[in-house]
């Protein structure tokens, strides 16, 4: 064992360290780049052309690191579980946690065995990347200076982490360490409750369109700059626009020639703890399964961190069962895990389905059961409008609470195999005409025509409603027409669910309480008594309230429950907190205001802003620089178009970090017709014209039209080349 460790380091420290590329590859790549073609159009969006699907991704890849090869490489560090050597030694739990599921030589593994249309698919991507290394010698990467075709299976389902980032980093140091300090649990932006991640799908059937024609809304909610804006295509039939993941070879949420497929975040419950009863003999460790005691699996795991200028090592014994790997305790009992590990079949559906030419080539695909996290809201040109609940479900045995970690001894908590595709939380083509998914129930998914909860077991689709889901039921029942800027203006409305019962609570609590104590908030009050739930630039009533929420929100989060949903915590703060908490909060917002900009009553776009200013992963904000006023708002106060912002250190302002990113809607009928928006634009260079190009457009909720067919492309052209020159 400790040969193949010592192995696996050399491998990974001449993967990092790369060798010099030699003149048979370079000859490769010239002759490969010459049949490809790039096509920037005024936008600033590459139109990647190649006379085969592995050509298309050669160009693809190397459009990707044009605009941001930093996230490209980031995102591999982090799947190679390496983030430690960049970054230092507080991420090398982070690395143990990928490296519990993953590693290279699995994925070199996985690469040999794979069919040779996907080699040559792998193989096309590590080239694209690499030659654009060679031809940008000034790009100085942070440690891959040579990319391998296997490392497509380390990352191969769409989202970076994935259902992995769902496992505690600070139990795996508690399990794992010795005697290292536990440090709160990371939490982005340190916010007591961060923005909820997530996505909006609506699909509109025919019969609800005014041209006759299905329509789809893509709508990722993410961090900004997450995925950028691509179109891709080849001579062999690949020809699909959307969102990829920077670093990927396949459109994550978009859409081809005859269908499009948007992905929503899911909470079917896919990953299960097990408590395993330990047993210990001699040098020996067991864990109880039925009458049997079998041996705990032990793997040496040898992780590099950043000390200094110096590289340092760090070994781990990592402890297996049956169900998977552990990453923690409990009491006595250790805690295993069990979630989908299956990179070739998940990279597979990933890159199949941008070819699917309907519903029937679509669902074929989902046959694959490799796609874990996601929902997908669908599409076709032939009319269908569909809705998956998940992909990848293990059977269980429903009568255990699957919402807690099972009993590992007990072999009826074993996985049974994976549901069906026929079996999951589904809709076909709905009698209302219309489909929504907002990470809510999809038990709402078309009103009164949407799948019945009794027919399925709870672990199936436990998620919660949320205020998303209350607004786009509103929005959707309302419209019998829509063509793809009604699409955009129900993507965009301003409704805001969370405050339809918290508010009143407010005004009630004011309303009752002594004035002589709360007199110095009748205008504020009286501001939003008059407000009509609605963000918008101009409106008072939105800035106080949305401020008002999340300090009220902030005072009483350690007394709202682990796990609460976004409804409940909204009906804790509208029924368990007193008259004092909830005007105390609304004073504290309106003496903020006055101190910070001189005046209580702010309009909601003087401080809810957006900024680009560096490119720079961890971008910074300046209230002293030029921002842009922003109307939509959080999506947990139910703002369909998700906006989420918050003050930086020196800034009184809020700036958006996340939300809508990507942003489409699209008809499909004989011909494709879409618009779409990207936050900022497709460039990290503050000096490219596509740093902030569609900035505006953004922040005003307008959409741009989409170049999808040779021609229009051409016609919009700004720059055409071939990779390296």
């Amino acid at each position: 064992m400790r040969n193949l460790v010592i192995i696996a380091l050399l491998f990974s420290a001449l993967t990092s360290a790369g060798q010099p590329f030699s003149k048979t590859e370079i000859n490769h790549w010239q002759d490969q780049a010459q049949r490809v073609t790039i096509i920037r159009d005024n936008w600033g969006v590459p139109h990647v052309y190649g006379k085969t699907d592995a050509d298309a991704v050669f160009g693809f890849l190397y459009a990707q690191c044009e605009d941001d090869f930093p996230r490209v490489e980031l995102n591999y560090i982090t799947s190679m579980g390496r983030l430690a050597e960049v970054e230092g030694e507080e991420k090398l739990y982070h690395d143990l946690r990928q490296r519990l599921f993953y590693d290279t030589l699995m994925a070199e593994n996985i690469y040999k065995q794979s069919p040779a249309w996907l080699k040559r698919l792998c193989n096309a991507f590590a080239d694209g990347i690499n030659y654009y290394l060679y031809t940008h010698p000034e790009v100085k990467p942070k440690l891959i200076k040579r990319y391998q075709p296997w490392m497509p299976f380390l990352f191969s389902e769409g989202s970076i982490g994935g259902d992995i980032e769902s496992i505690s980093v600070n139990r795996l140091k508690e399990f794992y360490g010795t005697g290292e300090q536990i440090v709160p649990e990371e939490v982005e932006h340190n916010e007591p409750e961060p923005e909820p991640r997530g996505s909006n799908g609506f699909a509109i059937a025919p019969k609800l369109s005014a041209s006759g024609n299905a329509l789809l809304l893509i709508n990722p909610h993410t961090s900004f700059y997450f995925r950028p804006e691509v179109h891709v295509s080849s001579r062999e039939g690949l020809n699909a626009y959307g969102a990829v993941t920077w670093g990927q070879f396949f459109i994550y949420q978009g859409f081809n020639d005859y269908c499009g497929w948007m992905h929503t975040s899911s909470q079917a419950d896919v990953i299960d703890e097990y408590l395993e009863t330990i047993v210990r003999k001699q040098d020996s460790v067991y864990y109880q399964h039925g009458a049997n005691q079998k041996p705990v699996i032990n793997k040496k795991i040898v992780l590099a961190f950043k000390s200094g200028n110096q590289k340092m090592y760090k070994e781990f014994t990592a402890r297996f069962t049956h169900h998977g790997p552990v990453i923690a305790r409990q009491g006595e009992k250790w805690v295993s895990i069990s979630l989908m590990v299956e990179p070739l079949k998940a990279l597979t559906q990933s890159y199949q389905r941008t070819r699917a030419k309907g519903y029937n080539d679509y669902k074929k695909v989902m046959e694959l059961k490799a796609n874990s996290s996601n929902n997908t809201v669908f599409a076709d040109r032939t009319g269908n409008i569909a809705y998956w609940h998940g992909n990848f479900i293990p059977k269980r045995n429903p009568t255990f609470d699957w919402s807690k970690p099972v009993d590992g001894s007990n072999p009826d908590t074993d996985w049974k195999g994976l549901h069906d595709v026929s079996e999951i939380v589904q809709s076909l083509n709905p009698a209302n005409g219309w489909i929504q998914n907002c990470n809510s129930t999809p038990f709402t998914l078309a009103g009164k025509y949407s799948p019945n909860k009794k027919d399925f077991p709870t672990y199936m689709a436990p998620d919660a409603q949320n205020a998303r889901g209350i607004n786009a039921e509103r929005v959707l029942d309302r419209e019998s027409k829509y063509t793809l800027d009604k699409l955009i203006a129900a993507a965009n409305d301003p409704y805001l669910a969370g405050f339809e019962n918290l508010l009143p609570a407010l005004i009630k609590a004011y309303d009752t309480s002594d004035k002589t104590v709360n007199g110095d908030l009748k205008e504020p009050i009286e501001t939003l008594r008059t407000w009509n739930l609605n963000y918008g630039k101009e409106s008072v009533g939105a800035a106080l309230a949305m401020y008002w929420g999340v300090e009220l929100r902030q005072r009483v989060f350690s007394k709202i429950a682990p796990g609460s949903s976004q409804l409940d915590i909204i009906n804790y703060m509208t029924t368990q907190t007193t008259t004092e908490e909830k005007l105390n909060a609304l004073r504290t917002v309106v003496n903020e205001f006055t101190r910070d900009f001189g005046k209580w009553n702010v309009a909601w776009g003087e401080v809810n802003r957006f900024q680009r200013l560096t490119g720079q992963i961890n971008e910074t904000y300046d209230d002293n620089k030029p921002s842009l006023p922003v109307a939509s708002a959080s999506s947990f106060w139910g703002s369909l178009a998700a906006f989420g912002s918050r003050t930086y250190t020196g800034t009184n302002k809020m700036y958006g970090y996340v939300g809508n990113s990507f942003v489409a809607v699209v008809e499909f009928g004989k011909t494709i017709k879409a618009k779409s928006v990207l936050a900022g634009g497709n460039s990290n260079n503050p000096a490219s014209p596509y740093f902030t190009n569609q900035a505006e457009l953004y922040s005003n909720g307008q959409f741009k039209d989409v170049w999808f067919y040779r021609k229009d492309v051409e016609a919009h052209a700004v720059r055409t080349y071939q990779p390296g020159k």
